[in-house]
């Protein structure tokens, strides 16, 4: 996040009308940026705009809505700083339960939204020296019983983004990928459109949850400091060492995790 100081930095953000999307968005507001959200229509992106923010109606799966909407953006502000990828679903199922539609929609949304985004808005990160800060998951470096799609997705888009570091770098561009274990946004609120995909941060097996302001905070000082990777809470941190180490062990310790969930 390179802006010249003094100079007002602008963000945008996919998915910003949804749980940990107004969280950022307020953080960022708090910290004196102004903000672009990126959703699709409806109350709640209709909602983000009393919010003092810009709004723009938006379909991530759409490469030619999104470079049309990108567009505007950019038309709309001097310089683009921070591209926070946030839009997604979550998935929960086996994948013996899964239909292959719904693996490719969730994979659409989650890794090809990102990239539509990140092909539209390189050059303004570019110009600007500025930062892409993706929302993963524990489930984008590690395995996650249930998730196979979800998995996926962010397998995909950790590799994506990984990789767009070390071809931005001699741009002045930073990336950062955050990952978030599980975050309380949307529990009673499912909004499944079957075949186990629903809204990120429903889920009720989770453990541990973390509230979306204080995930908001911790990836935003991560951008902050340049970091390249962001571990989001205490679970995201344990799981990232365990795993590092020892993968094997990482995969008994959930599975003993789920047992015991099952069991309760």
């Amino acid at each position: 996040m390179a802006a010249e100081r003094g100079a007002v930095r602008t963000a945008v953000i996919t998915g910003g009308a949804g749980g940990l999307g107004r969280a950022l968005t307020a953080a960022l507001l708090e910290r004196g940026w102004q903000v672009a959200v990126l959703d699709l229509a409806g109350a709640e992106l209709e909602a983000a705009a009393r919010e003092r923010v810009a709004i723009y109606p938006c379909d991530v799966t759409d490469p030619d809505a999104v470079a049309a909407v990108c567009a505007e953006v950019e038309a709309d502000h001097p310089s683009i700083d921070l591209v926070i990828y946030n839009a997604g679903v979550s998935q929960i199922g086996l994948f013996a339960e899964t239909s292959l539609a719904a693996h490719r929609r969730v994979i659409e949304i989650n890794h090809f939204g990102a990239v539509h985004v990140a092909a539209a808005l390189l050059g303004a990160v570019r110009k600007s020296r500025g930062t892409h800060l993706a929302v993963s998951s524990v489930a984008g470096f590690a395995p996650l019983h249930r998730r196979a799609a979800y998995a996926a997705s962010k397998h995909a888009m950790e590799g994506f983004f990984k990789t767009l570091a070390t071809e931005e770098a001699e741009h002045g561009v930073h990336v950062s990928i955050a990952a978030p274990s599980f975050l309380a946004t949307n529990i009673g609120r499912p909004g499944t459109d079957g075949d186990g995909i629903a809204r990120p941060g429903s889920a009720t097996d989770g453990i541990d949850y973390m509230e979306p302001d204080e995930a908001a905070r911790v990836m935003l000082d991560g951008v902050e400091k340049r970091r390249a990777f962001i571990p989001v809470g205490r679970v995201a941190r344990l799981s990232w060492l365990i795993n590092r180490f020892s993968p094997a062990l990482y995969a008994r310790l959930m599975m003993r995790s789920i047992r015991q969930k099952g069991e309760a």
